[in-house]
C-alpha cells in the first residue's frame, strides 16, 4: 500500500501544476499570441530578446513568435512571464475551478462577457483543461475572431461614415463661422455708423441750443436797446384797432348809402304818419370824459359791438373789442389786454378760460378792470361811470 501511495502522489502533483506555453498544443499558439498579447507589447518583447530594434512587420513578428512558442527558449520564457503578469487576476479566478466542467463554465462566462484574452490563457494552462475543452476553446476563439472581424469591418464602415459626416459638418461649421464673422463685421460697422450719426446729431443739438440761447440773448439786448418798446407795441395795437374800426365804418357808410338810395327810389306813403323813432338804449345819461384812454371791451353780444363802440367813443376814449375766444383768436387776448388802459369784462358772454385770463392779467399788472354781468348798453354805461375819474 505504501508503494501504491508513493506512485499516485507524483501523479496528483503533476496534474495540479499549470502548463507552460511551450507545453500547449501547436494549434493553441497562434490564437493565444494573436489575442492575448497586443502587437505593440509583442514587438517590445521580441526587441528585448533580440537586443535591438525589430525591423520586421507585424505579421512576421507574429509568425516568428508563434514558431518560438513550440519549444522552451528565451522568447517563450519571456512570453510566459508576460502572460502570467498580465492576467494574474484572471488566473486567480480560474484556480477556484476543481474540475474540467468548472473551467468550461468560467470560459463560457468570459465568452458571454466579451473578455476572452485572459480567460483563454488561464483556461488553456489550467491543470483540469482536458484536450476536448482545449479544442472547444480554440474553436470558440476562432469564431469569436471571425465575429470580431465582421464587427471590426462594420465599425470601420461606420467610422468612415462618421468621418465623412464629420468632414461635412466641419465644412458646414467653417461656412457658418465665416458667415457669422462677416455678419459680425457688418454689424460692427453699422454700430459704428450709428454711433457716428448719434454723435453728429448730439453736436447739432448742442449747436442748435447754443444758437437759440444766443438769439434769445440778442433779442433781449435788442429789446433793451429800443426805447419805449412797450409803448410802441401798444400804439401798434391801437393802430391796428383803429384800422379795423375805419374798415367797419366804411362798411357802415356804404350800407347806409345803399339804404338811402333804395329809400329814395321808393315813394313814401302819404296816408301813414311817420313812426316815432325807436328808443335808443345806449343814450349817454351823463357826460363822461375818458380822453385818449384805450378801453378794451371783452365779451358782449356781437350785435351790440357797434353800439359799444359809439358809446365809448362819445365818452372820448378809444374802443377795442375781443369776443373772449368765440371767434377771435384766444392767443390775441393777452396782446389786447396789454394794449388797453382800462378793461370792461362782460362776464355773461365769455368763456371761463377768457374770464380767468382777464382776471389774472389785471391782477398781475394792476390794470383797472370792471366786471359786468348784463351785456346791455346800460350796463356798459354803468361800467364806464365806474372807470371815469
Amino acid at each position: 500500500m505504501c508503494d501504491k501511495h508513493a506512485a499516485t502522489e507524483p501523479q496528483e502533483a503533476q496534474t495540479s501544476r499549470r502548463r507552460r506555453i511551450w507545453e500547449l498544443g501547436h494549434t493553441c499558439h497562434c490564437p493565444l499570441v494573436g489575442v492575448s498579447l497586443p502587437i505593440g507589447t509583442l514587438r517590445k518583447l521580441v526587441g528585448k530578446v533580440t537586443g535591438g530594434k525589430v525591423l520586421a512587420d507585424d505579421y512576421e513578428i507574429h509568425v516568428g513568435a508563434v514558431s518560438e512558442c513550440g519549444t522552451r527558449n528565451r522568447l517563450s520564457e519571456v512570453l510566459q512571464k508576460e502572460l502570467e503578469r498580465r492576467y494574474a487576476a484572471v488566473i486567480t479566478r480560474f484556480r477556484t475551478a476543481r474540475t474540467t466542467e468548472g473551467v468550461a463554465e468560467l470560459w463560457q462566462a468570459a465568452v458571454a462577457g466579451g473578455d476572452v484574452a485572459g480567460a483563454f490563457w488561464a483556461g488553456l494552462t489550467h491543470p483540469r483543461c482536458a484536450p476536448e475543452l482545449e479544442e472547444r476553446m480554440c474553436r470558440d476563439l476562432h469564431m469569436i475572431q471571425h465575429q470580431a472581424g465582421a464587427c471590426a469591418r462594420a465599425d470601420i464602415n461606420r467610422f468612415n461614415a462618421v468621418v465623412e459626416e464629420n468632414g461635412q459638418l466641419a465644412r458646414e461649421l467653417a461656412r457658418l463661422q465665416q458667415r457669422s464673422a462677416a455678419m459680425q463685421l457688418e454689424r460692427n460697422a453699422e454700430l459704428e455708423r450709428d454711433a457716428s450719426a448719434l454723435m453728429q446729431l448730439r453736436a447739432q443739438l448742442v449747436s442748435r441750443d447754443s444758437m437759440i440761447d444766443a438769439l434769445r440773448l440778442e433779442l433781449e439786448q435788442l429789446r433793451d436797446s429800443i426805447p419805449d418798446l412797450a409803448s410802441r407795441e401798444r400804439l401798434a395795437q391801437r393802430l391796428e384797432q383803429s384800422d379795423e374800426r375805419e374798415r367797419q365804418l366804411r362798411e357802415q357808410v356804404a350800407e347806409l348809402r345803399r339804404e338811402l338810395v333804395q329809400a329814395q327810389s321808393q315813394p313814401a306813403p302819404r296816408d301813414e304818419e311817420p313812426a316815432p323813432p325807436a328808443a335808443v338804449e345806449h343814450i349817454i345819461r351823463m357826460p363822461i370824459r375818458l380822453a385818449e384812454r384805450s378801453i378794451l371791451c371783452v365779451g358782449g353780444r356781437s350785435g351790440n359791438v357797434a353800439s359799444y363802440r359809439t358809446l365809448i367813443e362819445r365818452a372820448g376814449a378809444q374802443f377795442a373789442h375781443h369776443d373772449g375766444g368765440l371767434e377771435d383768436n384766444a392767443g390775441k387776448l393777452e396782446a389786447s389786454l396789454a394794449a388797453a388802459d382800462l378793461v370792461i369784462c362782460q362776464t355773461g358772454c365769455i368763456s371761463h378760460s377768457a374770464y380767468w385770463r382777464v382776471k389774472d392779467f389785471c391782477k398781475r399788472t394792476g390794470k383797472r378792470c370792471v366786471f359786468i354781468d348784463n351785456p346791455s348798453i346800460s350796463s356798459l354805461q354803468r361800467g364806464l361811470e365806474e372807470l371815469a375819474p
